[in-house]
C-alpha cells in the first residue's frame, strides 16, 4: 500500500504525470470550435460498395480509391455513423467478412483551401477495424483498431491549387486475427460436398456481434498552423484547496507564450496561469463528485487556453476549451475512495448496440440511455469491452456518471493471442486510448481486458507488462482487468489494483438452482480476498430474461428467473460490501445483438431493459435497491475524508 500526504503528492503528481507523457506522442483532443478553429461535421450519406470477389481485394488491384467509385460499379447509400450490417436488406452484406469501402465528396470552405495559415485535419472516429484512407485518390494515412480515432493533417491536398472540393475514401476490413484487438481466427470450410470453393466464417471469443463500418463522426476541423496540440490535466486536493495540475504542448513553433485560466459555471475567473506547464490553485474548490453522492454532483471548471506565437508570416493565435472537474481517486485494501469518501459501484455494463445502427453513434439514443441510468440511480458503467465514443464520457463528466474505460482486450483466449506481436499491439491501445481519455473526471479507472485466459502460462508476463506500461502512461488512476479465472489459476491478478469478477450462477451451471447462488458466490468472494486483500467488485452476473416471458415458480428466460436470481445475489453483495466488496455492475444494461447459436434468440438477453430501452421486471428491482443504496450514504462524509482526500494514491 501506497500512501502520501496532500503536499508531497502535490509535488510528486505532476512529476509521475510527467513521466506518463514522455511515452505518449501527439496529441487527441476532442475537435471543438473555437475562435481559431472550425468544424465541419461529414455525416449524412456516403457511398459505399463491399468488395464481394474471391480474394475481397479487386477495390485495391482495379484501384477504386484513384476516381470516384460510383465510376467503378454500383455504390449503396450508407448513412454515417452507422454500422453497414443491419441498415440493408442483404442477408450477405449482414455477415460480411472482407474489405468494404466508403467515399463521400465535400465542398470546403475558400478560406480553407486558400489561406496557408491553416491547418485542415481530417479525424475519423471509429472505423472497425483495419482502415486506409485517401484524399483526392492521395494515400493519408492507416489505423488498426476499431474504438478509437485517428486523424491525418490534409492541409497540402487541399492548398495544392484552385480547389473547391474533394473526396475522401475509407476502405475498411473487419476481419480478425489472432494479434488484433479483439482477436478472432478465420475458418476455412474446405470439405466440398458441404461448402462451395473458398467457404469460409469468421471465429471469435466474445460473445457480441462484430458490427463494422464507420462508427463515429467523420469530421473534418482547422487550426493554425501553430496550435495547441495536447493539454494534460490532473487535480488534487490540499484541504479546501483544489490544485489543477497542467501540461500543454505546441506544435508548428519553439516560440510561443500560453496563458491559461480555469473558470467556474458561472464564468468567473478562479484562476490563472502562464506557461505551458504549471498549477493552478482554487480556493473552496468545487469538487466534481458523482451522482447521489453529494447535492452539487459533476461540477465542471473550464480551462481556456490560449497561444501566441510568432512566425515567419506574422502573429498567430490558438484557443482551446477543456471541462475540467477537479477530483481524487484513491484505493485501500478494502474500499475506493472518490474524494477521500468511500465510493460503492452501483452500476451497469453496457453495449455500444441498437436496432439498425449496430454500433452507430446516436445522440437520441444516448440521451435516453443516461436517461435510464439516472432513473435507475445508477452511479457506475464499464465500457464493455471496448472504448466507447468520446461524447459518451462527455456526458459522464457531466452527471456525475463513473466510468470503468475498457479496452477491446475481449476474447484473448488463444496462446496465440499472448505472443510479442499481440502484446505490442495491447501496449499501442493502451497509448491510444489514455491518449484520448485521459483528462475526464469521470473515468477514475483502466480495464485493460475482459475475460482473457489469464490461466494460460504466457498470461503471467503478458498482464504484468501491460498493466506496469498503464501506470506509466497514467500514474494517477488504478488499473485492472475482467477475470473469470478460478482465483489459484489467475496469472494476471496479482498486478491489478481492484480485484473484478464475473460470475453466472445458477446460469451457465447449475441450471434452475437459485440456492446454491448464495454459497458460491460468498466462497468466490472469500477465496478472492483471501489470496489478495484487495477491494473487489461483482463486474458482471445476471439472467437472460425474454420480455413477457413468466414462470412462476420461476423458470429460466422467465422475467421472475431474472428478478430471482438477482435478488440471491443481493443477499449476498449486502453482507460483504460491509467489508472489501466496493461495487457491482449488472449484466447487462440493455439487450444487445450477438452471433447466431442455438443458445441465443436473436442476440443476448440479459438487459434488465430490451435493446428498445423498455424495462424488465428486473429493472424495478434494480431501481429499488440503488435508490436504497444511495440513500444510506447520500450526502455523508466519512471519517477518513481528512486524511485521504489529498493523497492521490492507491494500493499497488
Amino acid at each position: 500500500m501506497l500512501r502520501g500526504s496532500a503536499g508531497a503528492w502535490a509535488v510528486l503528481g505532476p512529476l509521475l504525470w510527467g513521466c506518463g507523457l514522455a511515452l505518449l506522442q501527439g496529441g487527441m483532443l476532442y475537435p471543438r470550435e473555437s475562435r481559431s478553429r472550425e468544424r465541419k461535421e461529414l455525416d449524412g450519406l456516403w457511398s459505399f460498395r463491399a468488395d464481394f470477389s474471391d480474394n475481397r481485394r479487386q477495390g485495391f488491384e482495379q484501384q477504386w480509391y484513384r476516381a470516384p467509385l460510383r465510376e467503378s460499379g454500383p455504390t449503396l447509400d450508407m448513412p454515417v455513423p452507422s454500422s453497414f450490417n443491419d441498415v440493408g436488406q442483404d442477408g450477405q452484406l449482414r455477415s460480411f467478412v472482407g474489405w468494404v469501402w466508403y467515399e463521400r465528396e465535400i465542398t470546403l470552405p475558400q478560406r480553407w483551401t486558400e489561406d496557408l495559415g491553416t491547418r485542415v485535419v481530417l479525424r475519423i472516429g471509429s472505423a472497425h477495424y483495419y482502415a486506409i484512407v485517401w484524399v483526392n485518390g492521395v494515400h493519408v494515412v492507416e489505423h488498426e483498431g476499431g474504438h478509437l480515432p485517428f486523424e491525418a493533417d490534409i492541409s497540402k491536398l487541399v492548398q495544392s491549387g484552385p480547389l473547391s472540393s474533394c473526396r475522401i475514401t475509407i476502405a475498411i476490413n473487419n476481419t480478425l486475427s489472432p494479434h488484433t484487438l479483439p482477436p478472432g481466427t478465420i475458418l476455412y470450410k474446405t470439405d466440398p460436398s458441404m461448402y462451395p470453393k473458398g467457404y469460409f466464417v469468421q471465429n471469435t471469443k466474445f460473445d457480441f456481434f462484430n458490427y463494422a463500418g464507420l462508427h463515429r463522426s467523420v469530421v473534418l476541423y482547422t487550426t493554425p498552423t501553430t496550435y495547441i496540440d495536447d493539454i494534460t490535466v490532473t487535480t488534487d486536493v490540499d484541504q479546501d484547496i483544489g490544485l489543477v495540475n497542467y501540461q500543454i504542448i505546441i506544435q508548428g513553433s519553439d516560440h510561443f507564450q500560453v496563458d491559461v485560466s480555469l473558470l467556474d459555471e458561472e464564468g468567473k475567473v478562479v484562476a490563472k496561469g502562464a506557461g505551458a506547464e504549471g498549477q493552478l490553485q482554487v480556493p473552496s474548490a468545487h469538487l466534481w463528485w458523482p451522482y447521489l453522492m453529494h447535492e452539487h454532483p459533476a461540477y465542471l471548471y473550464s480551462l481556456e487556453v490560449k497561444m501566441m506565437a510568432q512566425t515567419a508570416v506574422g502573429p498567430v493565435s490558438d484557443f482551446y476549451t477543456l471541462p475540467v472537474g477537479i477530483r481524487t481517486v484513491a484505493v485501500t485494501e478494502s474500499q475506493f475512495l472518490i474524494n477521500g469518501k468511500p465510493f460503492y459501484f452501483r452500476g451497469v455494463n453496457k453495449h455500444e448496440d441498437s436496432d439498425i445502427r449496430g454500433k452507430g453513434f446516436d445522440w437520441p439514443l444516448l440521451v435516453k440511455d443516461f436517461n435510464l441510468l439516472r432513473w435507475l440511480g445508477a452511479n457506475a458503467f464499464r465500457t464493455s469491452h471496448y472504448p466507447y465514443a468520446e461524447e459518451v464520457l462527455q456526458l459522464c463528466d457531466r452527471y456525475g456518471i463513473v466510468v470503468i474505460d475498457e479496452s477491446p482486450g475481449v476474447g484473448i483466449a488463444l496462446v496465440e493471442s499472448f505472443s510479442n506481436v499481440s502484446l505490442q499491439h495491447h501496449l499501442e491501445v493502451m497509448e491510444e486510448m489514455i491518449r484520448r481519455d485521459k483528462n475526464h473526471p469521470a473515468v477514475v479507472m483502466w480495464s485493460v481486458a475482459n475475460e482473457p485466459a489469464s490461466f494460460l502460462k504466457p498470461a503471467g508476463y503478458y498482464f504484468k507488462t501491460l498493466i506496469a506500461h498503464t501506470k506509466a502512461l497514467d500514474p494517477s488512476r488504478p488499473v485492472t482487468f475482467v477475470t473469470n479465472t478460478n482465483y489459484e489459476a489467475d496469472l494476471g491478478a496479482p498486478y491489478v489494483d481492484v480485484i473484478c469478477v464475473n460470475s453466472y450462477y445458477s446460469w451457465y451451471h447449475d441450471y434452475g438452482h437459485m440456492e446454491v447462488i448464495q454459497l458460491q458466490l460468498a466462497t468466490q468472494f472469500e477465496n478472492w480476498y483471501k489470496a489478495y486483500q484487495k477491494p473487489m467488485i461483482q463486474s458482471e452476473y445476471g439472467a437472460d430474461a425474454i420480455e413477457g416471458f413468466h414462470e412462476d415458480p420461476p423458470l429460466m428466460f422467465s422475467e421472475e428467473y431474472q428478478k430471482g436470481l438477482l435478488k440471491q445475489y443481493h443477499v449476498v453483495l449486502d453482507q460483504k460490501r460491509k467489508e472489501y466488496v466496493v461495487g457491482e455492475l449488472i449484466w447487462n444494461f440493455a439487450d444487445f445483438m450477438t452471433n447466431q447459436s442455438p443458445v441465443r434468440m436473436i442476440g443476448n438477453r440479459k438487459g434488465i431493459f430490451t435493446r428498445q430501452r423498455q424495462p424488465k421486471s428486473a429493472a424495478f428491482l434494480l431501481r429499488e435497491r440503488y435508490w436504497k443504496l444511495a440513500n444510506e450514504t447520500r450526502y455523508q462524509r466519512s471519517a477518513v475524508t481528512s486524511q485521504c482526500v489529498g493523497s492521490g494514491l492507491f494500493t499497488v
